[in-house]
């Protein structure tokens, strides 16, 4: 009977380190395209090439290298000018599919992962892309590039190039289930074109890439524009037909929302996602509207919402004790502001994963979320683990006694006293007062009308608005008490939680922690979600993690879009069905 148990648990060991052939990952069961699918479901195969698209940035750059923690950099290389090993469908939660590597080998248990790469690919510059630029990469990325680079492609073991196009990753004892997901989205650079003593340092030299544009023209604080490369290898391939229809991208800069939308109404630019429910509302009454050269449209958005709110630094003392920060929270007055700024066109953020089946409010935790917090007493209230929280609410007057009494009970029980209209520490005599950092007049007027809500319960608060570059730095080095941020959520939470909420990430400049939540609770939460093999597990995961966060009250919790707000140039075209991920517009087209 023993022999027979070893034998069936030795069995069980070898089918899990098997190597299976697949033409695509899935972060939980299979990739929904077979292996002979033709095209992306959400692209048109046939739509015409040619033309050229112009779109907008608000801001300026400093460099070319966006892989980098220094300077700031445009979407044009990761999105246009480098490819990776496998490449994301815009359709499912995270699914990867054969782009450099035509196919991964990896076992059950993820231990490994070995990518075949097709011996077409080639940089533009006529060399051949092989094994050794994909290794030289990851150390790259590994040593220099952003911290969730580092803190990911740090867990692999081993890194063995087998032939010119086959290279093996040695990923035990990682338990990160996501890992070869996030390695196959490698951005891959040529090893003979790359240096590695200056990759860290800012550049404004176009770099070479495998991918389906050059960047020919580099004007900074202006544009940045990039032709269709005529001898791009991967033309043909599946993944990829329906894409990349426009000769040359074109990306214009300005410096403030307001130029931007004049320049959008006077035909500057073709393309314009809206994210202001004013503008939105009332702004696009203008003559291109009117004559038909822009088309308006609202298209659904199927992905969890994320969260956006006013972040406390608890790295400050002024934050630190979650009994202030939660206290804060009651001062903002939600419906007051959705009705008399933003037209009652928003919805109120109640999760990180607002929206979705992973959001945790307003459902009790399942049997599998108590186990995972359990070791954790504490870490979660009572009222966010049986689904009853919510954020508060006011009466909508902008002046609410209510909640101003109940922030300043929570203040009080935090040794904060209201003395002659001003707050006070009962011990220090420190008046409250701190600074909200903004970078645009749209987080200024959000601010400035918060400022003057905390006013009424004694807080001194001031605005700062500062231009993009002094922004950036100081944020990446977490120089402020209080900013306004937005943390996307995608339908597959995963690695990029550690570098939003990791005690790692807290004290690692670059990083996305701009509250510096330092909780083991929180990072076993994330832990767990990258261990899960199915989808009922991840979501319980995903579920505790946000019950945490909640708990920690490190954001108050403001607003979201619930669809994508699109206007466009009427002679742009686009496929009719829309991929779970929203409008993209490397499937569009001009007609």
């Amino acid at each position: 009977m023993l022999a027979t148990l070893a034998l069936a648990s030795f069995g069980l060991m070898v089918a899990a380190k098997a190597e299976t052939l697949r033409h695509g990952i899935a972060m939980h069961g299979e990739p929904a395209l077979p292996a002979d699918f033709t095209h992306l479901p959400y692209a048109n195969p046939d739509a015409p090439k040619g033309g050229r698209i112009t779109l907008a940035i608000q801001g300026t750059f400093d460099s070319l290298n966006p892989f980098i923690v220094l300077g700031v950099a445009p979407p044009a290389v990761p999105t246009y000018v480098v490819q990776s090993l496998m490449m994301r469908s815009q359709d499912e939660p995270f699914t990867v599919y054969g782009l450099v590597a035509r196919s991964a080998e990896m076992p059950e248990d993820r231990s490994s992962v070995t990518f075949n790469l097709d011996s077409r690919a080639r940089f533009s510059d006529g060399h051949p892309l092989t094994a050794e630029d994909v290794r030289f990469t990851f150390e790259l990325l590994k040593k220099h590039g952003k911290p969730f680079y580092r803190s990911s492609f740090g867990q692999a073991k081993t890194v063995v190039v087998e032939n010119p196009h086959r290279i093996k990753f040695d990923l035990s004892g990682s338990n990160d289930r996501e890992l070869p997901l996030l390695i196959a989205m490698m951005p891959i650079f040529p090893a003979h074109a790359t240096n590695p003593d200056t990759f860290a340092n800012t550049t404004l030299t176009p770099p070479i890439g495998s991918g389906p544009y050059a960047i020919t023209e580099v004007r900074p604080g202006e544009r940045v524009v990039l032709k269709r490369r005529k001898d791009f290898w991967a033309e043909d391939l599946p993944i990829l037909r329906g894409l990349y229809n426009f000769d040359e991208i074109r990306y214009d800069l300005y410096r403030d929302a307001n130029t931007m939308f004049e320049a959008f109404k006077a035909g500057l630019y073709d393309y314009r996602l809206e994210g202001d429910p004013t503008r939105w509302a009332s702004g696009y009454d203008f003559p291109g509207i009117r004559s038909g050269r822009i088309v308006r449209e609202t298209i659904p958005i199927q992905l969890p919402k994320g969260m956006n709110g006013f972040v406390f630094n608890t790295r400050r003392a002024i934050f630190a004790d979650v009994r202030v920060r939660e206290a804060l929270g009651y001062m903002f007055d939600f419906d007051w502001l959705n009705r008399n700024l933003f037209y009652g066109l928003l919805k109120r953020s109640d999760s990180f994963f607002a929206g979705s089946e992973l959001s945790s409010t307003g459902r009790p935790a399942t049997t599998r979320e108590r186990e995972l917090l359990a070791p954790f007493p504490g870490a979660v209230r009572e009222d966010i683990r049986e689904g009853r929280w919510a954020p508060p609410v006011a009466d909508g007057s902008g002046r609410d006694r209510e909640t101003a009494r109940q922030a300043l009970t929570l203040l009080s029980e935090a040794g904060w006293v209201l003395e002659n209209n001003i707050l006070r520490h009962k011990d220090t005599g420190e008046p409250f007062a701190f600074e909200m950092l903004v970078n645009s007049r749209q987080q200024e007027r959000l601010a400035l009308n918060y400022a003057q809500t905390l006013e009424r319960i004694g807080l001194s608060v001031k605005v700062r608005l500062v231009d993009d570059v002094q922004y950036w730095r100081r944020i990446s080095r977490f120089e402020y008490d209080m900013i306004q941020w937005v943390w996307p959520a995608s339908a597959s939470p995963g690695n990029e939680q550690r570098n939003r909420w990791g005690s790692a990430a807290a004290k690692r400049d670059g990083s996305f922690n701009y509250s510096g939540a330092t909780s083991p609770a929180i990072d076993r939460m994330v832990d767990a979600l990258l261990e899960a093999k199915s989808r009922e597990e991840f979501v319980s995961a995903v579920r505790a993690l946000d019950r945490v966060l909640l708990s920690g009250f490190y954001v108050v919790p403001l607003f979201y879009v619930g669809d994508q707000w699109l206007a466009y140039d009427s002679t742009l075209k686009k496929p009719d069905r829309t991929g779970l991920f929203g409008s993209y517009i490397d499937v569009w087209w001009r007609n």
